[in-house]
């Protein structure tokens, strides 16, 4: 059986099998692996009845014990293709709540959605790529119009929209205007 291991785990191996062949004591393994003098003599007690397997935890490829189970899962992806299938997990989420009396996590959901092909993370999506829009070359060519709606006055006049009037080319303001829309025909 092949077994991987972190770094971590290998460095505690070498710990556990100098103390074996008594390079180093307990009290001295304990202190470089931070635990207990205790757990330290369970960890040699494993390794000398199961070798360097004996020290990885046991549950390692172990379903858990609070795994949904796969009919429920299939039920909820099913009704996610049917009536939810260009929904983000969050909205989905929401909508089997309310309409089918389905609750699960967020996060459960989302990684279901992602293994089914019916979401994409965001950084995985492929970037948008927009094409530049370059300035004008002459002056006058392009004028952008942009209304910004506000109580100018304070109170001392109704609420109006000033109309600044931009140049492109060379993006200098060339008119202001107070009006009462945003529209250029006032």
């Amino acid at each position: 059986m092949l077994l991987t291991m972190t770094e971590n785990e290998l460095s505690r191996i070498k710990v556990i099998q100098d103390v074996c062949d008594k390079q180093i004591t307990g009290v001295e393994a304990a202190r470089r692996l931070n635990l207990s003098c205790r757990q330290v003599s369970r960890l040699v007690k494993r390794f000398t009845q199961f070798g360097a397997g004996g020290l990885l935890s046991q549950l390692r490829g172990v379903p858990s014990n609070h795994r949904y189970d796969d009919n429920h899962r299939l039920r909820i992806l099913n009704l996610i293709h049917e009536y939810y299938a260009d929904f983000g997990p969050t909205l989905a989420r929401e909508k089997l709540i309310e309409r089918h009396s389905i609750k699960i996590g967020l996060e459960t959901l989302r990684q279901w959605m992602i293994a089914d092909g019916l979401w994409v993370p965001h950084f995985k999506r492929k970037p948008c790529i927009y094409q530049p829009r370059y300035r004008r070359d002459c002056y006058g060519e392009l004028i952008q119009i942009d209304g910004s709606h506000h109580d100018w006055f304070e109170g001392r006049s109704d609420k109006c929209c000033l109309l600044v009037f931009i140049d492109d080319a060379t993006g200098k303001l060339m008119n202001l205007r107070f009006s009462e829309t945003e529209s250029a025909f006032d």
